[in-house]
């Protein structure tokens, strides 16, 4: 039998489900529970019990701290967004799918975690969880597709698989204190296609053996110690089906990696193949941003990504002219290269760019007319701030005017936060909306409102929720 009473704006636990004993399925989610679950119910139906659903209420803790459950053959239970506190309950060895993330669960991950032998999912992410993650929880890797911890407090390093089958498809671990070195054994988990390592204190340096995932879609290292070259893999193999990485701010140096462009061939998918890039549904975790901080010059290379519909340049050292390529770039929507050295003259070429919404080229050294066609009769003021030497419409400064003022370097932060209309905390690249697709590349701060990275994180969540179902 199943049950199902969600949103149906209950206060409390319906107390004849005492007396069902076939009941299979159990639907309480997103009503006004409160308090600690009844010691009572954690007793219904313990034989027969196969998917439980109590997220979204306001429930604090068990009777029992730690307690394990009792329902025996529970395949999934979802307890997320809750108010829960203590230790993490654990579930019996045969669960397959177990959330209970956005609580306020403390302390460490006990080792009876490590006995669910079936368990495909796991999501303990935003709470407060603290100590090292257990090295037995890399055994289950021969049955774990996905795997979130991120946004709790765990230390030390980040465990070595020691299973010789990998199933995983996900990981996230960001948000962490997590330190060390990455664990070169992920190399035997051929199936990955999301790794976020992002505001840790991981020291290494880039992981090049990874460019040997065939499947592997997204790499975030963001605030971590990755440091030196960024060099390719012996075997020529380098991230075939990659379409977002995300590696600043990090002690990277040397050039940006102009053959990485060449060779990431799924950032080139055709119009008439969509399937295949991120835009398709994949349980991806909402909240990441993603930019790429190094120094160079703008590799011609990025000109080849056709479907590109966000670059972001910006916070970078780029210099020389603004390169005429971008043109090629006929989906582009977003161009932010603000806060960089270029210099000479914004390319007419550009005009070209039909679908352009948001141009951003200020603080740098630009100099010469604006183009006065196409899209650029909707850009403002803000788009060219801290040029100087920038003439024409929308700015005051006439270009006949022969007294040119040098060219002005970046701006300090102050000036930004003074003069900025525009919000510069939204970091975000190659997202996937529900009706089509957004294909982008961030190296810098992306030019994006605060609500448009609302909703777009919203049209993740609700694709997560889909997959689940």
């Amino acid at each position: 039998m199943s049950l199902g009473l969600g949103s149906c704006n209950l206060n409390s636990f319906p107390e004849f489900l005492q007396d069902q004993d076939n009941l299979q399925e159990l639907d309480l989610s997103y009503n006004n529970i409160y308090g600690q679950v009844p010691e009572w119910f954690m007793n219904v139906n313990t034989e027969n019990l196969l998917y439980l659903n109590l997220s979204g209420n306001f429930l604090t803790s068990f009777a029992q701290d730690p307690i394990i459950f009792k329902w025996k053959r529970l395949g999934k239970a979802d307890l997320s967004f809750n108010q829960l506190q203590g230790s993490v309950p654990i579930p019996q060895p045969v669960i397959e799918s177990y959330f209970i993330s956005n609580n306020r669960l403390s302390r460490g991950i006990s080792p009876l975690i490590c006995n669910l032998s079936s368990i495909r999912m796991i999501d303990l992410s935003n709470n407060n969880l603290t100590g090292v993650i257990p090295q037995c929880l890399s055994n289950l890797s021969g049955t774990l597709e996905v795997m979130s911890l991120h946004s709790n407090n765990f230390i030390g390093k980040i465990p070595n698989l020691n299973a010789n089958f990998c199933m995983l498809v996900q990981i996230d671990v960001s948000y962490n204190k997590l330190q060390g070195p990455l664990p070169r054994s992920l190399h035997k988990c051929n199936n990955l296609e999301f790794l976020n390592f992002g505001n840790n204190q991981i020291t290494d340096v880039f992981p090049s053996w990874l460019g040997s995932l065939l499947s592997l879609k997204v790499l975030i290292l963001r605030c971590n110690g990755f440091h030196g070259l960024i060099e390719e893999q012996a075997d020529g193999i380098e991230f075939p089906m990659l379409q977002i990485i995300d590696l600043s701010p990090n002690i990277f140096s040397g050039s940006l990696p102009s053959r990485y462009f060449k060779r990431w061939i799924a950032m080139k998918v055709s119009e008439t193949n969509p399937s295949s890039y991120i835009g398709h549904p994949i349980a991806l975790y909402p909240g990441s941003t993603f930019d790429y901080s190094m120094s160079g010059s703008d590799p011609e290379s990025i000109g080849s990504l056709k479907q590109l519909k966000l670059l972001n340049l910006s916070n970078n050292m780029l210099s020389g002219p603004l390169p005429p390529f971008l043109a090629n770039l006929t989906n582009l929507e977003e161009l932010d290269l603000c806060q960089n050295q270029l210099s000479g003259e914004i390319p007419l070429e550009l005009t070209q760019l039909t679908s352009l919404e948001v141009f951003n080229v200020s603080y740098n050294r630009l100099t010469g007319p604006i183009p006065q066609s196409s899209q650029f009769a909707t850009f403002e003021n803000n788009s060219y701030k801290g040029n100087s030497g920038l003439c024409g419409n929308p700015l005051s400064r006439k270009c006949g005017d022969l007294k040119a003022s040098p060219p002005s370097s970046p701006a300090s932060e102050e000036d930004q936060d003074s003069g900025s209309a525009v919000e510069l905390d939204w970091k975000i690249v190659c997202m996937g909306y529900a009706s089509g697709l957004v294909i982008g590349v961030a190296l810098g701060n992306c030019l994006i409102t605060r609500r448009r990275a609302q909703r777009l994180a919203k049209n993740f969540g609700r694709r997560k929720r889909r997959q689940r179902r």
